[in-house]
């Protein structure tokens, strides 16, 4: 198991207790929560935006659920796409392609955070492999995104 470099940083300077979680390697977050036998409720998986201006934005939502594009650039008065993987892997240098952390300080993007995340009882994400969650606390996980936005943007996609 590995974690992401500027993560783990991240994270200690915050001071955020944590722990890894193996699973079988996946290449989803939805297959992470799978294989880690956890709730993907409580996973919460990065999706990588580009507003009209060419302004990055990363949303995070529950691995069981898909963005509603219309809705999140409604509600932040943007019109936004989905970044096209090639352009997303040099932002995240330090992580295997497409295992991307969801706390988007630690790469100094604008992130927001679907709300069923900040209900979650605790919370695990992306560590930067392919094979590893990190998983803390719904209190910790409030802590490092306080300063982010949380709005209601997306919807279940798998039951």
């Amino acid at each position: 198991m590995t974690i992401s470099n500027r993560l783990n940083k991240y994270l200690v300077e915050n001071d955020v207790k944590y722990d890894l979680v193996s699973h079988p390697h996946s290449v989803s977050s939805l297959n992470s929560a799978f294989g880690a036998h956890v709730p993907a409720t409580q996973v919460a998986k990065a999706v990588i935006l580009e507003d009209h201006e060419g302004r990055k934005v990363m949303a995070v939502l529950p691995a069981n659920h898909k963005i509603s594009l219309r809705s999140l650039g409604d509600k932040l008065n943007r019109d936004l796409h989905l970044l096209k993987e090639q352009q997303i892997y040099p932002m995240f240098n330090d992580c295997e392609n497409g295992a991307i952390p969801s706390i988007g300080a630690v790469y100094n993007l604008e992130a927001v955070y679907d709300d069923l995340l900040v209900n979650a009882k605790e919370v695990y994400f992306e560590a930067g492999d392919h094979s590893s969650l990190v998983h803390m606390s719904r209190q910790s996980f409030i802590r490092l995104i306080k300063d982010a936005k949380h709005l209601r943007f997306s919807y279940q996609s798998v039951h």
